[in-house]
């Protein structure tokens, strides 16, 4: 499958106020007409249809209604924020089996703005109905979600390895740094390691500035085959290689809290694709918190388990680091809609076409892009490539 499919053509909605104007309906149809013109196809060509935006089963039944289209590939798949490089790996393969030619993913969010008019957050329209595992076994004990979930694993990273808060605070200074070369990025002011210890704790030893944003936004990128991609608009970023793998669903089951379905997810892409660590020039980690960028590091293999702590303390992911990530500045200063899946996508693509601007990397040519989703339960892991990785 390496090389066969790629992403031809993306959008994004962001605003550096955190709040937009429209439904999320409304959202969802602007990005996938951007995204669909950056590629130069239209509607009409689309048959392939994969969204999680609305809650229950329906999402991408629901909006195909809405669009006026019948896809004969449709996913609904909802794993939290990775839910959207699981649907990048599903339509590639789609793709390459002849399943569908076209196919779209997309999200909306407007959990900040929603808030602001009473309708409550992203966290009050995804919560299941009824007893739930979590409901029964954890949240009576004061676990905090999602907080106290990453909580406990970086508690306990410290605990194993000897991590420190000062280790994690460099995470957000150098995504900071990032942030503040992208004029829609929510937090674009500078911050110091001491800035993010001295705001407040929000569930020890995570403080406000390890956390990601509420913020409202949308995404889309459309893929097709690479033959198909030749004759489109924009340089393709071909998908060589994917994994996928969830290991859990409530923290209390978590395995190993130092080590997530990143350590099997990553080294699945990397094989298929047929590369390692060592060749990706630019990396797009899902940062909820800071906590989460740290384990995903060790586990997608940059660096030994153990020994993230001491990976990011010289600013490695910062700007003219060894591993530039988290480019437009993350989830932790850019946007946060409640998943932030598709926007690492979004930037992994505008990357390797050279569209960004001052926060470009220079000569990007191999991009990875990892969404993680629930309480550090579900991984997976995307590496995209220009045309001369094919």
């Amino acid at each position: 499958m390496r090389g066969a499919a790629a992403i031809v053509g993306v959008s994004d909605a962001v605003s550096p106020t955190g709040e937009l104007e429209g439904s999320v309906r409304a959202l969802e149809v602007r990005v996938i007409r951007e995204a669909l013109a950056d590629a130069g196809l239209a509607i009409g060509d689309v048959d392939g249809l994969f969204s999680c935006t609305t809650p229950g089963w329906a999402a991408s039944l629901e909006l195909a209604e809405y669009l006026g289209i019948a896809p004969r590939w449709t996913d609904s798949t909802q794993t939290g924020g990775s839910s959207f490089e699981i649907h990048v790996q599903h339509a590639a393969a789609a793709i390459a089996l002849g399943l569908c030619e076209v196919a779209v993913v997309v999200y909306a969010a407007t959990p900040k703005s929603s808030f602001k008019r009473g309708a409550g957050g992203y966290v009050s329209r995804q919560t299941v109905p009824g007893p739930t595992p979590s409901a029964e076994w954890e949240l009576p004990y004061a676990m905090r979600m999602p907080m106290g979930a990453y909580a406990l694993a970086a508690s306990r990273h410290m605990h194993e390895f000897g991590t420190t808060s000062e280790q994690l605070a460099q995470i957000a200074v150098d995504t900071r740094k990032w942030a503040a070369q992208n004029p829609l990025a929510r937090l674009q002011e500078l911050i110091t390691i001491d800035d993010v210890l001295a705001s407040p704790m929000q569930a020890s030893p995570l403080h406000k500035l390890d956390c990601c944003l509420v913020t409202d936004g949308a995404g889309a990128v459309v893929l097709t085959s690479t033959e198909r991609a030749k004759a489109l608009r924009k340089p393709p970023a071909l998908v060589l290689g994917t994994g996928t793998c969830h290991t859990h669903a409530m923290i209390s089951e978590m395995p190993d809290l130092t080590t997530t379905g990143a350590a099997v997810s990553g080294p699945l892409a990397f094989a298929a694709a047929g590369l390692t660590p060592a060749d990706v020039d630019v990396a797009q980690i899902y940062d909820s918190f800071t906590i989460t960028v740290l384990l995903l590091l060790e586990d997608l293999g940059f660096c030994p388990k153990g020994e993230g702590g001491g990976y990011v303390a010289d600013g490695v992911l910062a700007p003219g680091g060894a591993l530039p990530a988290n480019t437009t500045g993350g989830g932790l200063a850019y946007t946060h809609p409640g998943m932030f899946g598709i926007f690492l996508l979004v930037e992994a693509v505008r990357q390797l076409r050279g569209e960004c601007g001052p926060r470009q990397v220079a000569g990007a040519e191999v991009a990875l892009a990892h969404g993680s989703g629930g309480v550090l339960s579900a991984m997976s892991t995307i590496l995209l490539g220009t045309e001369a990785t094919a």
